[in-house]
Protein backbone atom coordinates (compact mmCIF):
# COMPACT_ATOMS: atom_id res chain seq x y z
CA UNK A 1 0.00 0.00 0.00
CA UNK A 2 1.62 3.55 -0.93
CA UNK A 3 1.98 5.54 2.02
CA UNK A 4 0.19 9.15 2.57
CA UNK A 5 3.62 10.59 1.78
CA UNK A 6 4.56 8.99 -1.25
CA UNK A 7 0.94 10.08 -2.56
CA UNK A 8 1.39 13.70 -1.54
CA UNK A 9 4.54 13.79 -3.30
CA UNK A 10 3.28 12.28 -6.20
CA UNK A 11 0.41 14.82 -6.80
CA UNK A 12 3.49 17.53 -5.92
CA UNK A 13 5.68 16.23 -9.25
CA UNK A 14 2.34 15.87 -10.98
CA UNK A 15 1.13 19.59 -10.53
CA UNK A 16 5.13 20.76 -10.54
CA UNK A 17 4.87 19.64 -14.38
CA UNK A 18 1.09 20.55 -15.47
CA UNK A 19 0.75 24.41 -15.83
CA UNK A 20 -1.53 26.18 -13.39
CA UNK A 21 -5.08 26.55 -15.12
CA UNK A 22 -6.54 30.17 -14.68
CA UNK A 23 -10.25 31.28 -14.76
CA UNK A 24 -11.80 31.94 -18.72
CA UNK A 25 -12.79 35.47 -17.12
CA UNK A 26 -9.34 36.23 -15.95
CA UNK A 27 -7.48 35.52 -19.12
CA UNK A 28 -10.31 37.87 -21.40
CA UNK A 29 -9.98 40.36 -19.01
CA UNK A 30 -6.15 40.71 -19.28
CA UNK A 31 -6.30 40.58 -22.79
CA UNK A 32 -8.54 43.14 -23.23
CA UNK A 33 -6.47 44.93 -20.80
CA UNK A 34 -2.72 44.28 -23.02
CA UNK A 35 -4.26 46.41 -26.08
CA UNK A 36 -5.32 49.43 -24.28
CA UNK A 37 -1.95 50.76 -23.30
CA UNK A 38 -3.40 53.91 -21.89
CA UNK A 39 -5.21 51.63 -18.95
CA UNK A 40 -2.12 49.15 -18.98
CA UNK A 41 -0.56 49.18 -15.51
CA UNK A 42 0.19 46.90 -12.78
CA UNK A 43 -2.21 48.42 -10.55
CA UNK A 44 -5.16 47.84 -13.47
CA UNK A 45 -3.25 44.23 -14.33
CA UNK A 46 -4.17 43.28 -10.41
CA UNK A 47 -7.67 44.58 -9.79
CA UNK A 48 -8.22 41.40 -12.60
CA UNK A 49 -6.10 38.76 -11.16
CA UNK A 50 -6.59 39.30 -7.45
CA UNK A 51 -10.55 37.98 -8.44
CA UNK A 52 -8.17 34.57 -9.32
CA UNK A 53 -6.52 32.52 -6.70
CA UNK A 54 -4.63 30.06 -9.12
CA UNK A 55 -3.56 33.26 -10.82
CA UNK A 56 -2.83 34.87 -7.69
CA UNK A 57 -0.57 31.55 -7.03
CA UNK A 58 1.23 32.08 -10.21
CA UNK A 59 2.57 35.52 -10.06
CA UNK A 60 3.81 35.15 -5.81
CA UNK A 61 5.46 31.64 -6.74
CA UNK A 62 6.86 33.67 -10.11
CA UNK A 63 7.97 36.58 -7.93
CA UNK A 64 9.67 34.22 -5.45
CA UNK A 65 11.44 31.99 -7.92
CA UNK A 66 12.85 35.04 -9.41
CA UNK A 67 13.96 37.32 -6.63
CA UNK A 68 16.46 40.04 -7.25
CA UNK A 69 19.69 39.57 -5.54
CA UNK A 70 19.09 42.83 -3.46
CA UNK A 71 15.75 41.86 -2.06
CA UNK A 72 15.73 41.00 1.59
CA UNK A 73 11.35 40.45 1.78
CA UNK A 74 9.16 38.20 0.27
CA UNK A 75 6.52 39.25 -2.23
CA UNK A 76 3.48 38.35 -1.24
CA UNK A 77 1.41 41.65 -2.49
CA UNK A 78 0.50 41.15 -6.01
CA UNK A 79 1.16 44.67 -7.54
CA UNK A 80 4.35 45.04 -5.71
CA UNK A 81 5.07 41.71 -7.79
CA UNK A 82 4.15 42.87 -10.99
CA UNK A 83 6.08 46.52 -10.37
CA UNK A 84 8.62 44.40 -9.46
CA UNK A 85 8.98 42.12 -12.83
CA UNK A 86 7.09 44.86 -15.14
CA UNK A 87 4.22 44.55 -17.41
CA UNK A 88 6.05 43.15 -20.36
CA UNK A 89 7.54 40.19 -18.26
CA UNK A 90 4.36 39.37 -16.16
CA UNK A 91 2.45 39.44 -20.18
CA UNK A 92 5.56 37.17 -21.29
CA UNK A 93 6.35 35.05 -18.48
CA UNK A 94 3.11 34.36 -16.78
CA UNK A 95 0.31 33.71 -20.06
CA UNK A 96 -3.00 33.32 -18.77
CA UNK A 97 -3.99 29.71 -19.88
CA UNK A 98 -4.67 27.02 -20.02
CA UNK A 99 -7.90 27.53 -18.94
CA UNK A 100 -10.10 25.98 -15.96
CA UNK A 101 -13.22 25.89 -18.02
CA UNK A 102 -11.71 23.65 -20.98
CA UNK A 103 -10.17 21.54 -18.54
CA UNK A 104 -13.27 20.63 -16.79
CA UNK A 105 -15.39 21.13 -20.04
CA UNK A 106 -16.53 17.18 -19.35
CA UNK A 107 -17.46 17.25 -16.23
CA UNK A 108 -19.54 20.43 -15.12
CA UNK A 109 -20.86 19.60 -11.74
CA UNK A 110 -16.98 19.58 -11.02
CA UNK A 111 -16.48 22.91 -12.66
CA UNK A 112 -19.73 24.11 -10.60
CA UNK A 113 -18.18 23.08 -7.03
CA UNK A 114 -14.74 24.55 -8.06
CA UNK A 115 -16.46 28.29 -9.04
CA UNK A 116 -18.22 27.81 -5.26
CA UNK A 117 -15.21 27.54 -3.61
CA UNK A 118 -13.68 30.15 -5.45
CA UNK A 119 -16.56 32.47 -4.92
CA UNK A 120 -15.97 31.56 -0.84
CA UNK A 121 -12.50 32.45 -0.93
CA UNK A 122 -13.52 35.53 -2.01
CA UNK A 123 -15.53 35.99 0.57
CA UNK A 124 -12.96 34.65 3.17
CA UNK A 125 -10.23 37.62 1.78
CA UNK A 126 -13.02 40.16 2.17
CA UNK A 127 -13.91 39.51 5.68
CA UNK A 128 -10.49 38.78 6.61
CA UNK A 129 -9.02 42.36 4.81
CA UNK A 130 -12.23 43.51 6.58
CA UNK A 131 -11.19 42.95 10.18
CA UNK A 132 -7.45 43.38 9.64
CA UNK A 133 -8.21 46.91 8.34
CA UNK A 134 -10.36 47.22 11.33
CA UNK A 135 -6.85 46.10 13.82
CA UNK A 136 -5.14 48.75 11.45
CA UNK A 137 -3.21 46.34 10.13
CA UNK A 138 -0.83 47.89 7.75
CA UNK A 139 0.06 44.84 5.74
CA UNK A 140 -3.48 43.61 5.18
CA UNK A 141 -2.79 42.27 1.83
CA UNK A 142 -0.98 39.50 2.90
CA UNK A 143 -3.77 38.21 5.35
CA UNK A 144 -6.35 39.01 2.44
CA UNK A 145 -4.09 36.54 -0.07
CA UNK A 146 -3.40 34.11 2.59
CA UNK A 147 -7.09 34.15 2.89
CA UNK A 148 -7.50 34.02 -1.03
CA UNK A 149 -5.32 30.70 -1.15
CA UNK A 150 -6.36 29.33 2.27
CA UNK A 151 -8.08 26.19 0.05
CA UNK A 152 -5.43 26.34 -2.40
CA UNK A 153 -5.12 22.34 -2.75
CA UNK A 154 -8.34 21.67 -2.60
CA UNK A 155 -9.17 24.02 -5.70
CA UNK A 156 -6.30 22.22 -7.81
CA UNK A 157 -7.95 18.71 -6.70
CA UNK A 158 -11.08 19.73 -8.27
CA UNK A 159 -9.01 20.54 -11.86
CA UNK A 160 -6.72 17.63 -11.68
CA UNK A 161 -8.78 14.79 -9.86
CA UNK A 162 -12.38 15.93 -10.43
CA UNK A 163 -13.84 12.16 -10.29
CA UNK A 164 -12.82 11.75 -6.94
CA UNK A 165 -13.49 14.97 -5.52
CA UNK A 166 -16.96 14.07 -6.82
CA UNK A 167 -17.15 11.20 -5.13
CA UNK A 168 -16.02 12.59 -1.73
CA UNK A 169 -18.80 15.00 -2.25
CA UNK A 170 -21.47 12.66 -3.13
CA UNK A 171 -20.48 10.45 0.39
CA UNK A 172 -20.78 14.04 2.07
CA UNK A 173 -24.20 14.51 0.64
CA UNK A 174 -25.43 10.90 1.53
CA UNK A 175 -24.64 10.93 5.06
CA UNK A 176 -23.65 14.52 6.37
CA UNK A 177 -21.72 12.73 10.01
CA UNK A 178 -19.07 11.96 7.97
CA UNK A 179 -15.78 14.02 8.62
CA UNK A 180 -14.05 15.68 5.72
CA UNK A 181 -10.61 14.76 6.44
CA UNK A 182 -11.67 11.21 6.71
CA UNK A 183 -13.05 10.79 3.42
CA UNK A 184 -10.14 12.69 2.00
CA UNK A 185 -8.10 9.75 3.67
CA UNK A 186 -10.12 7.56 2.10
CA UNK A 187 -10.36 8.63 -1.42
CA UNK A 188 -7.17 10.57 -1.92
CA UNK A 189 -5.11 8.44 0.13
CA UNK A 190 -3.84 11.64 2.17
CA UNK A 191 -5.63 14.87 4.10
CA UNK A 192 -6.21 18.45 1.91
CA UNK A 193 -3.94 19.87 4.34
CA UNK A 194 -0.64 17.69 3.84
CA UNK A 195 -1.29 18.24 -0.03
CA UNK A 196 -1.69 22.49 0.80
CA UNK A 197 1.25 22.82 2.85
CA UNK A 198 3.34 20.45 0.89
CA UNK A 199 2.09 23.26 -2.21
CA UNK A 200 3.12 25.94 -0.16
CA UNK A 201 7.04 25.04 -0.77
CA UNK A 202 6.97 23.73 -3.49
CA UNK A 203 5.68 26.70 -5.09
CA UNK A 204 7.86 28.49 -2.91
CA UNK A 205 5.08 30.55 -2.12
CA UNK A 206 6.60 33.02 1.23
CA UNK A 207 6.67 30.86 4.63
CA UNK A 208 4.40 33.73 6.17
CA UNK A 209 1.14 32.15 3.93
CA UNK A 210 2.11 29.67 5.55
CA UNK A 211 1.59 30.31 8.96
CA UNK A 212 -1.22 32.91 8.11
CA UNK A 213 -2.86 29.90 6.88
CA UNK A 214 -2.43 27.13 9.68
CA UNK A 215 -3.51 28.02 13.50
CA UNK A 216 -1.56 25.43 14.84
CA UNK A 217 1.91 26.65 13.79
CA UNK A 218 2.62 29.42 15.97
CA UNK A 219 4.54 32.39 14.11
CA UNK A 220 2.19 35.22 13.51
CA UNK A 221 -1.27 33.97 15.62
CA UNK A 222 -2.96 37.15 15.95
CA UNK A 223 -3.16 37.35 11.84
CA UNK A 224 -3.49 33.67 11.46
CA UNK A 225 -6.54 33.78 13.43
CA UNK A 226 -7.60 36.37 11.69
CA UNK A 227 -7.68 34.30 8.65
CA UNK A 228 -8.92 31.08 10.40
CA UNK A 229 -11.81 33.35 11.44
CA UNK A 230 -12.36 34.81 7.97
CA UNK A 231 -12.20 30.90 6.30
CA UNK A 232 -14.99 29.73 8.67
CA UNK A 233 -17.49 32.38 8.45
CA UNK A 234 -17.03 32.61 4.83
CA UNK A 235 -17.36 27.86 4.30
CA UNK A 236 -20.67 28.33 7.28
CA UNK A 237 -22.61 30.95 5.49
CA UNK A 238 -21.94 29.97 1.84
CA UNK A 239 -25.43 28.21 1.79
CA UNK A 240 -27.43 30.66 3.70
CA UNK A 241 -27.31 32.37 7.34
CA UNK A 242 -28.54 29.67 9.28
CA UNK A 243 -26.06 27.21 9.45
CA UNK A 244 -25.61 25.64 13.24
CA UNK A 245 -21.47 26.66 13.31
CA UNK A 246 -22.32 30.49 12.79
CA UNK A 247 -23.37 32.06 16.39
CA UNK A 248 -19.65 30.23 17.82
CA UNK A 249 -18.25 31.82 14.42
CA UNK A 250 -20.11 35.34 15.61
CA UNK A 251 -18.60 34.79 19.06
CA UNK A 252 -15.62 34.16 17.94
CA UNK A 253 -15.27 36.87 15.54
CA UNK A 254 -16.87 39.59 18.21
CA UNK A 255 -14.09 38.27 20.92
CA UNK A 256 -10.83 38.88 18.28
CA UNK A 257 -12.49 42.40 17.39
CA UNK A 258 -13.45 42.96 20.68
CA UNK A 259 -16.68 44.10 19.64
CA UNK A 260 -19.97 42.88 20.69
CA UNK A 261 -21.97 39.44 18.68
CA UNK A 262 -24.53 42.26 17.46
CA UNK A 263 -21.84 44.39 15.95
CA UNK A 264 -20.40 41.37 14.22
CA UNK A 265 -23.52 40.61 12.52
CA UNK A 266 -24.04 44.27 11.82
CA UNK A 267 -20.57 44.18 10.38
CA UNK A 268 -20.83 41.03 8.13
CA UNK A 269 -23.93 41.64 6.44
CA UNK A 270 -26.14 39.48 8.37
CA UNK A 271 -29.53 39.59 7.56
CA UNK A 272 -32.14 40.29 10.00
CA UNK A 273 -34.50 37.56 11.54
CA UNK A 274 -37.27 38.29 9.22
CA UNK A 275 -34.90 38.24 5.89
CA UNK A 276 -33.29 34.88 7.30
CA UNK A 277 -37.02 33.21 7.80
CA UNK A 278 -38.14 34.66 4.18
CA UNK A 279 -34.62 33.23 2.97
CA UNK A 280 -35.50 29.83 4.53
CA UNK A 281 -38.86 29.53 3.67
CA UNK A 282 -38.20 30.18 -0.28
CA UNK A 283 -34.93 28.28 -0.11
CA UNK A 284 -33.02 30.96 -1.41
CA UNK A 285 -29.73 31.86 0.59
CA UNK A 286 -30.48 35.78 1.25
CA UNK A 287 -27.69 38.29 0.47
CA UNK A 288 -24.84 40.02 2.09
CA UNK A 289 -23.25 42.76 2.11
CA UNK A 290 -19.70 41.73 1.06
CA UNK A 291 -19.05 40.98 -2.60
Amino acid sequence: MTSVIDDVSSWIERLSKAPIPVLKHTARELARLKVDESKLSARAITSIVLNDPFMVCKIISYAQKHQGKNQLQDLIQVEQAILMMGTDAFYRNLPASPLVEDQLKSDIPALTHLLRLIKRAHRAAYFASDWAAIHKDFHSEEVRIAALLYDLAEMLMWCFAPDKMNQIFAMQQADATLRSKALQEEILGFKLIELQKALVENFQLPPLLSQLMDDNEGGDGHRARNVVLAVNLARHSANGWNNAALPDDYKDIAEFLRIDVERVKFIIGVPNEEVAQAATATITPPASNSP
